[in-house]
């Protein structure tokens, strides 16, 4: 349960920052007691908790979305809850085909270590030479499917769902604080379907995690309240800030593992 209660925090902490939670999830995972991977099925189980987070943050948008989408008045709302469904196409095909590999081979410690410091680097220099000219009303068809691609890169424990689609977000042109919304907002259908997908499949059968389903519960709610904190706190970081201090945070820590990896400190599976 102390395990559970600790990734939970690591989940809250990480999961809004363009750092990748599933990356911490799976490195926190070696330096427990139990040593062991705690696996897809619980990070994505954990991530309903800081969803719930967003749903609450975010609850006067969402529900602006929902109605104006509803009822198809044609505002801007509603053409933004158009483009989240069609942006959340990519990663709901992609994990559906590719469970197989979320669950084992992407779990590789090397490949992780790679994604961190990679799409770090392009974090960084998305954010860098990036154009501040639109904002979540400039949002097209084109843009949309660009967005949703770059969230499913995500499943790539490393890249980091926010990482990646704020970046691309910086390329297309977006302010940060719009980047940041849309990848909340994106990040929605996305996420709830992944996790609900995975609870039953621990339901179902208990050895897809290595924690029983009161552990999960207490790291998801744990998940729910840590991650409310971050996104407040983002939310008003980026407003005078830039991505540079989690481009070397990245970078940093994907040596550290490689070096871990490299000397034997840790094993790779």
């Amino acid at each position: 349960m102390f395990e559970a209660l600790f990734l939970g925090v690591i989940q809250g902490l990480t999961e809004f920052l363009p750092i990748s939670s599933s990356a911490h999830i799976r490195i926190a995972g070696e330096f427990l007691p139990n040593a062991s991977d705690p696996g897809a099925a619980f990070t994505a189980i954990t991530q309903i908790g800081t969803e719930l987070a967003v749903l609450l943050y975010f609850r006067r948008d969402i529900a602006a979305i929902l109605k104006a989408w509803f009822t198809r008045d044609g505002s801007a709302e509603a053409k933004l809850g158009t483009l989240i469904i069609i942006g959340s196409l990519p990663i709901v095909a992609l994990g559906y085909l590719g469970q197989d590999y979320i669950r084992d081979t992407f779990r590789s410690l090397w490949l992780v270590a790679i994604m961190l410091i990679v799409f770090g680097l392009i974090l960084g220099i998305a954010d860098r030479f990036g154009r501040s000219q639109k904002v979540l009303t400039n949002l097209n068809a084109r843009d949309g499917i660009a967005y949703g691609l770059a969230q499913s890169l995500a499943l790539i424990p490393g890249v980091s769902r926010s990482g990646a689609t704020i970046a691309l977000g910086r390329v297309l042109g977006y302010q940060r604080e719009a980047a940041l919304r849309y990848s909340f907002l994106l990040a929605l259908p996305a996420v709830f379907g992944s996790g609900l997908y995975e609870l039953k499949s621990a339901i179902d059968d208990s050895s897809v995690s290595p924690f029983s389903m009161p552990e999960i519960f207490v790291a998801t709610m744990t998940a729910f309240l840590v991650g409310y904190a971050v996104i407040a706190w983002l939310m008003k970081f980026i407003t005078t800030k830039s991505f540079t201090p989690f481009v070397i945070y990245r970078v940093a820590l994907g040596s550290a593992l490689l070096v871990a990896l490299a000397t034997g400190l840790i094993s790779a599976q």
